[in-house]
């Protein structure tokens, strides 16, 4: 194969108890949600044993990028199938990925923009466009991609290798990255087209008929608005006192529901005894809340700490797998979990990964090094490779000058120092200026082996731009859409193999029947 995946750091495989989290969980998924689901292929299948309660799920998620967005989204996607397989087949009933498309995000300017290799291997960033400033709070699910989305496919063409595969790629990403499309439903069309026949399932929460499944528990959040934020302001505190993170700050009177209102997507914080929108400062009752969610629906929404809690109460899910950032801040929901009663799911550490092509490989074998010896500052590497090549007659010289200017300075400075004290100074300067100028005979040859060794530093900046773009991890910055159209299917079907080091490790599972 002419590429490689390489697990950034081991794999955390904590233990699943599945006898005591299938215990706990419910199956089957609200009547009428099933609109709020997209399937494709193989997929289907899966969903239809969900929809008629035949079937857990494994979760993971995140907000709609552009084209797909950065590689980590693919990956997490894939570590939820192959987690979903290990658990169908240790108990020996269907367990279904299912992908939640968070559409209510409205970071617009992650959003807009994908960061494709070239052939030339730069990084191009091709912007959709930039958001008026007064729109800055509009949910990604409502923004339509517009007429810009054409320039952007053109892009694709443009910047990515005449393939066999690259026609089929450009038709899947043209049925889903349409005009009139909007940013969260291209994204889950995409997704559920490209690991449909992985057994993907993408669930928009952003749908009518999720939302209206959805408001009943955010209500019940807002009547308990009070207790859940003393609650999440004692559990931040135990938390920090055990040396954890927290990432989300809470207990200063703001609920984990946010309401589209004048000024768009706004978070609902207590305001004395009634509740009001924090940047509109609109005020709002109870009573009133109730009747949005009841009419309006679509206007509630839950903020990252509420909305694994809300995953784990419409869906029969066992396991939640997170990135990162979302390890740190799930330890922080156990209160909401608790004011809703709901049982949570285990959270599972996403595969990370780096993509290795055959030619950046070439690059490593031949200069000794590994993929992590990139990650360093731009230029302190290759200075390593290129101060290598000094010939060993010139290196054995300077090793040989520094040693003898130290040992005869050390002995002239002893013997000034019993003529007159005051010596030693001036014989210190000289052996330092001495010693200076051999490091600047040495700087001077290294920077000629520089020049001779071009091809080095070339070759170093032309893989470090694809492990590390921008001194960044791959993953966060690059878009599949260039290895779809370098490798077809096949960059799916070995990051999926490769995803399955991230799968934990089962325990108490109960016999299959």
């Amino acid at each position: 194969m002419s590429f490689r995946f390489e697990t950034i750091t081991p794999a955390v495989r904590p233990a699943l108890d599945t006898s005591a989290r299938m215990a706990a969980r419910g199956t089957g998924v609200e009547a009428g949600m099933e609109q709020a689901f997209v399937a494709s292929g193989p997929a289907s299948t899966g969903l239809e044993k969900l929809l008629a309660g035949e079937a857990l799920c494994v979760t993971t998620g995140q907000q709609p990028g552009l084209l797909t967005g950065p590689l980590f989204t693919v990956y997490k996607a894939l570590t939820a199938v192959s987690l979903a397989r290990s658990l169908e087949d240790s108990l020996g009933r269907t367990v279904v990925p299912v992908f939640w498309v968070a559409g209510d995000d409205h970071d617009f300017q992650e959003a807009n923009h994908v960061n494709l290799i070239t052939p030339s291997n730069e990084v191009e960033r091709v912007e959709l466009r930039s958001r008026d400033a007064a729109d800055a709070s509009l949910p990604l699910y409502r923004e339509p991609l517009g007429a810009e989305i054409e320039a952007v496919l053109a892009a694709v063409e443009r910047s990515t290798p005449e393939t066999e595969f690259r026609g089929e790629v450009s038709a899947w990403l043209g049925r889903h990255y349409r005009p009139e499309a909007d940013f969260a439903s291209a994204f889950a069309g995409a997704m559920a087209e490209l690991l449909g026949r992985h057994g993907l399932v993408v669930f928009l929460p952003t749908h009518q008929a999720a939302k209206r499944a959805m408001a009943p528990y955010l209500i019940r959040v807002l009547e308990q608005a009070a207790g859940i934020d003393r609650a999440l302001g004692a559990r931040a505190e135990a938390l920090e006192a055990s040396g954890h993170r927290v990432p989300v700050p809470v207990g200063d009177g703001s609920t984990p529901v946010l309401i589209e209102d004048r000024l768009g997507r706004d978070r609902i914080v207590a305001d004395g005894d009634g509740l009001r929108t924090r940047r509109a400062r609109e005020p709002w009752t109870l009573e009133s809340l109730r009747g949005i969610a009841r009419d309006e629906p679509e206007r509630l929404s839950p903020n990252v700490l509420l909305r694994p809690v809300v995953e784990a109460a419409l869906l029969p899910t066992l396991a939640y797998v997170a990135g990162p950032g979302e390890l740190q801040y799930l330890p922080q929901t156990a209160p909401l979990y608790d004011a809703l009663d709901v049982a949570p799911q285990t959270p599972v550490p996403r595969w990370s990964a780096r993509l290795i092509e055959a030619r950046i490989q070439k690059v490593l074998d031949k200069y000794g090094i590994g993929a992590e010896d990139l990650a360093g500052p731009e230029g302190k590497l290759e200075a390593s490779l290129v101060g290598k090549d000094m010939p060993p007659a010139a290196a054995d010289a300077l090793h040989t000058l520094r040693r003898t200017l130290t040992e005869e300075y050390d002995r002239l400075e002893r013997a000034a120092g019993e003529v007159d004290p005051t010596l030693e100074k001036t014989v210190r300067s000289a052996r330092n200026n001495a010693l200076g100028g051999a490091a600047s005979v040495e700087k001077r040859l290294v920077g000629h082996l520089k020049k001779r060794n071009e091809v080095v530093t070339q070759q170093i900046a032309k893989a470090r731009t694809s492990l590390f773009p921008g001194g960044k991890p791959q993953e966060r910055v690059l878009n599949a859409v260039p290895y779809l159209v370098r490798y077809g299917t096949a960059f799916v079907d070995a990051a999926l193999e490769a995803s399955a080091e991230a799968v934990p490790e089962l325990e108490s599972a109960p016999g299959k029947p």
